[in-house]
């Protein structure tokens, strides 16, 4: 019995000595990091000391409960040990782009108007509450620049492609790695002389499309493996690939495999999910849509996308085949486009290009009751999650008219220019400088606490969870990464400000699954998502296992919110150690990075 008292004594010691040293290191970081940071205010929503706040849309908690770092699952049953490991065929599960759920479901989505192809997400009694594995010899991704032009055909098994494209030149099996030489549909001699010879039908200067930075943001739909998008980069411009997950097998997942901005989505029944007035340019390579159906609505939904004076590329036979059938969807097409106000700046060859008009003033010349009509006035172009397409012309506002124009600076200054939509969402010009300076000073924070652990060129794919203005992506413009930026569905304004910033991004509610394949993100970052979902009364586990889906192996995740959030996300995380995220570095923030052997 006195023996067993010792030993409880001695480990009590032990607990002490350890609080102690947990403490000290504490107390060493909080000074490092208030002389690298000077500028940058932090608070403690549960400490009853200071008042001071973070000037960006509340507190973030710097204390730690000591008590609770010695806390396991055995003190806590709510926790689990481990979460499972998902059977290996479903290692390319997209939850809520899962067709075999719409069959479970005994769904009934109309096929001709693509809602196969749209979300359709499982109940909660229905979720995958395990880890999504990758396939059998996958690999670390190759990394960026070289992966643009080859991947591991291990990670993607699908040749496929290769075989149905061959003449277009989109992929070519090259024993254990796919290569990608630049072809397409409509390119097949490379997509960089494609992108040179729409800057000369354009007429501008040098050959360069991005057109003095006046062209950033460009939206590619149904764009392959993203070839287009791929050399865009090197123009300064970069495109929203978008394709839906259909026959041609995982064109998406090449794409984000290779390192290109890229989604997965389809023009549907839904708006797709960006604001208005979000891209210069939209760009369709045989994308094979029919542009005609429904009165126009995807036409429709293109131009509430464009920007004033936006362009709208279009490779197809139907813009120079001369047999009957093209020349009547040919026809039909130009009396739609032309009854839309948009006219052709550009013929030639396989290829026309439209321009979307600077203002009214052609709308108001319509004669009464021409199709498609004008928007009513309570409609709101920039609500898109879940939000149905709508056959009608969304007007510029009286602002805009006047303007004839979008009002923005030429890229990269458009970056750090505060965007004349900033009136909108209510935020001021000084705010929105003081949020970029804030976030500039947190990633170089980030990148201090990281550089132990981080090797040259890890990141390509970078998710921002909650990205409020963009700050924390416009920080990133010195590393070559490129950011999705994800606005919460009750926060979407917001997204409007990060496309006027020259980034991409889109809507989501983190209570569901992501659209995208497992394994295509480097990092992600997660300022107060778990704060949200929570007050949603959204599943913490839930949350986690779909970032573990969506976390290549060897990604990493900075999480980013109140000292007590953290504290309860920390004991899930130890769950995610053996097959997913395990726990690196906590201070202020939690920093996890995903397990590479999980088979």
């Amino acid at each position: 019995m006195k023996q067993k008292r010792e030993k409880i004594r001695i480990l009590k010691l032990l607990k002490y000595v350890l609080m102690g040293f947990v403490a000290v290191l504490g107390l060493v970081c909080l000074y490092y990091r208030s002389i690298s940071a000077p500028g940058l205010r932090r608070s403690d929503e549960e400490s009853s000391g200071s008042d001071r706040s973070d000037p960006v849309l509340g507190g973030f908690a710097r204390s730690r409960d000591f008590d609770d770092l010695f806390e396991d699952q055995e003190f806590n049953p709510e926790v689990p040990k481990s979460i499972p490991i998902c059977d290996m065929k479903y290692s390319e599960l997209i939850p809520c782009l899962d067709r075999n759920l719409i069959y479970q479901l005994k769904l009934k989505p109309n096929l001709t108007l693509m809602e196969h192809y749209e979300r359709h997400c499982p109940p909660p009694d229905r979720r995958y509450n395990c880890l999504v594995p990758p396939p059998k010899g996958y690999k670390i991704p190759i990394r960026w620049p070289a992966s643009r032009d080859e991947v591991w055909k291990a990670n993607i098994p699908h040749t496929h492609l290769a075989e149905e494209k061959s003449d277009q030149h989109w992929m070519v099996v090259n024993g254990e790695k796919i290569n990608f030489p630049g072809g397409g549909t409509h390119f097949h001699n490379g997509a960089d002389k494609y992108i040179v010879a729409l800057s000369r039908m354009l007429k501008f200067p040098s050959d360069k499309l991005h057109n003095g930075g006046n062209i950033r943001n460009v939206l590619d739909v149904g764009c392959g493996v993203a070839s287009f998008g791929a050399y865009l980069l090197s123009h300064d411009i970069i495109a929203m690939s978008l394709a839906p997950n259909d026959v041609h097998e995982n064109q998406i997942q090449f794409a984000l495999e290779r390192g290109i901005p890229s989604t997965l989505g389809v023009l549907g029944t839904k708006r797709l999910p960006y604001p208005s007035r979000s891209f210069e340019l939209a760009h369709c390579s045989r994308c094979r849509i029919d542009w005609l159906q429904r009165d126009g609505i995807l036409l429709l939904e293109l131009d509430r996308l464009l920007r004033p004076g936006g362009y709208f590329v279009y490779s197809s036979p139907e813009a120079y085949a001369h047999d009957a059938e093209n020349r009547r969807i040919w026809n039909a097409m130009y009396d739609l486009l032309r009854r839309m106000c948009w006219r052709v700046v550009s013929k030639k060859d396989q290829t026309v290009i439209w321009a979307k008009p600077l203002s009214n003033s052609c709308y108001l010349k319509r004669s009464p009751g021409t199709r498609p009509p004008l928007c009513s006035s309570d409609d709101d172009p920039d609500l898109t999650w879940s939000v149905p397409m709508k056959a009608c012309i969304s007007p510029y506002s009286a602002k805009m008219h006047q303007e004839k124009g979008n009002g923005l600076v030429p890229w990269p200054k458009r970056l750090t220019a505060g965007s004349p939509r900033l009136e909108d969402i209510g935020v001021s010009p000084e705010e929105f400088h003081q949020d970029t300076s804030i976030w500039q000073a947190r990633v170089n924070d980030y990148w201090k606490q990281m550089k132990s652990v981080v090797q040259k060129n890890s990141f390509r794919n970078v998710m921002d969870m909650n990205s409020n203005l963009g700050g924390f992506a416009a920080a990133l413009k010195d590393k070559d990464v490129w950011v999705m930026n994800v606005a919460p569905a009750h926060m979407s304004a917001r997204l409007k400000i990060i496309y006027d910033r020259g980034l991409i991004g889109t809507v989501h509610d983190w209570c569901e699954a992501f659209s995208t394949y497992p394994r295509t993100y480097d990092l992600l970052h997660a300022w107060k998502v778990f704060s949200e979902i929570e007050e949603q009364g959204c599943g913490v586990e839930d949350l986690l296992i779909e970032m573990d889906r969506m976390l290549r192996p060897d990604g990493f995740v900075i999480i980013r919110d109140k000292s007590s959030v953290i504290n309860h996300v920390r004991k899930f995380v130890t769950a995610l150690r053996n097959c997913g995220m395990r726990r690196l570095l906590q201070f202020d923030l939690l920093l996890t990075v995903k397990h590479v052997g999980c088979t």
